[in-house]
């Protein structure tokens, strides 16, 4: 049974930093992709990033390539999504999903099996 759990969000202002996080269950011995999902009011849910583990391929969003960084702390089994330089428009409901048995992480939410349950990131002026 694989449980994620996210969390890290909170009220933050432009230009701040903020470390997601989503510790999983059930993952530490098989071979999985986590991804991160931001979904604003009104909106649909949308990729931010993805990786998978073991493995180095990471994909990124083009809104938040360059700002965001995902990664994995193998001691705690928590994937990471580190945020710098955060805008305005980062502001949503962020999610992260895992599925297992995937070499390049998919980035569409179909593609997922496991999901948090959000946590709120707002960017204040």
């Amino acid at each position: 049974q694989v449980q994620l759990v996210d969390s890290g969000g909170r009220l933050v202002q432009a230009g701040d930093s903020l470390r997601l996080s989503c510790a999983a269950s059930g993952l530490s011995s098989r071979r999985f992709a986590v991804g991160w999902f931001r979904q604003a009011l009104g909106k649909e849910r949308e990729f931010v990033a993805s990786g998978s583990w073991p493995g180095s391929i990471r994909y990124y969003a083009d809104s938040v390539q360059g700002r965001f960084t995902i990664f994995r702390e193998y001691t705690k089994n928590v994937v990471y999504l580190q945020m710098n330089s955060l805008k305005l428009e980062d502001t949503a409901v962020y999610y992260c999903a895992a599925v297992l048995d995937k070499i390049v992480p998919p980035t569409k939410t179909d593609e997922y099996d496991f999901w948090g349950q959000g946590t709120q990131v707002t960017v204040s002026v």
